[in-house]
């Protein structure tokens, strides 16, 4: 009997990174995103320099093969300080995505399943909203003192109204459905609905808001510390390393150049990886693809 070749089964996770990585905006971003990310894990090894080895004597030196983006005004090497940077702005990034879920998602749970909390919260959403996000995160950092623990905190606090919105909007949604309405007829626990029935369903738009919650971060973080308002002005970011190079614009290009390129790469990979998985997971758009 001759053998029957058999097929795998392709799993459905698979299928999806397949589709997804099929959109060139979307592997492009990847690639980018992926090389941030390698080289702020790996800083240590990539930096040929320290990022605050100070050298006088190569002050505002060009890029050259010594120094790949040249050298700033106390003679520090552009480029591993660029690379130190990015560790920072993802680690931002990464913990105000983090927090800004714990708390949008859970403000979004209690009032879209709530209707007692759901006027409350609701007007505490708009509130924080009506301002803009920078002003309220000036405001706070300001309030709370600069550091790299109140840049997160304050940063969270500015972002979260925009996930519990979202999450509120589909909670009032989905706990009308009929299986929600079977799972109260069982007597099911209501915070078992919330997690398993409810959040379950949420995680696609979490996830797609995440995205574009990790590029804001990222470019607020940059922005306050252009401020002065960010971290310590001794630890490389992006945003301090532009404010530095300002009075240098017609003497040494690079010093603002390399780093707002990195901004640039960084935020606009996330917003294509968050567009794609938008595309992706949304069914309205995912008939159009």
């Amino acid at each position: 009997m001759a053998d029957i070749a058999i097929k795998p089964v392709e799993s459905e996770g698979s299928k999806f990174v397949r589709r997804l990585l099929k959109r060139k905006t979307v592997a492009f971003g990847l690639v980018i995103l992926a090389i941030f990310i390698l080289l702020a894990l790996f800083a240590p090894l990539v930096a040929p320099y320290s990022p605050s080895k100070l050298s006088i004597v190569n002050r505002l030196k060009p890029p050259s093969g010594t120094f790949f983006f040249g050298t700033d005004e106390f003679g520090r090497d552009v480029f591993s300080r660029t690379i130190y940077a990015g560790r920072l702005s993802l680690l931002v990034g990464a913990a105000v995505v983090a927090l800004s879920a714990a708390i949008g998602v859970t403000l979004g749970l209690l009032a879209g399943f709530f209707q007692k909390l759901d006027t409350p919260i609701a007007r505490l959403i708009d509130a924080m909203m009506a301002f803009p996000d920078i002003l309220l995160a000036i405001a706070l950092v300001a309030a709370l003192g600069p550091s790299l623990t109140t840049v997160i905190i304050a940063l969270s606090i500015v972002y979260s109204p925009r996930l519990a919105r979202i999450v509120r909007a589909s909670t009032l949604v989905i706990r009308e459905l009929p299986y929600v309405e079977a799972a109260r007829a069982l007597g099911i626990s209501t915070f078992h609905i919330m997690t398993r029935h409810v959040l379950r369903n949420l995680l696609s738009p979490i996830l797609v808001q995440a995205t574009f919650l990790f590029a804001s971060a990222m470019l607020a973080e940059a922005g306050l510390s252009f401020l002065g308002l960010g971290v310590d002005p001794q630890v490389p970011t992006w945003g301090t390393m532009i404010a530095a190079g300002r009075q240098y614009i017609g003497q040494a290009d690079w010093m603002t150049l390399f780093p707002g390129v990195a901004i640039v790469l960084s935020v606009l990979s996330l917003q294509m990886v968050g567009d794609g998985l938008r595309d992706m997971l949304d069914p309205r758009l995912r008939k159009d693809l």
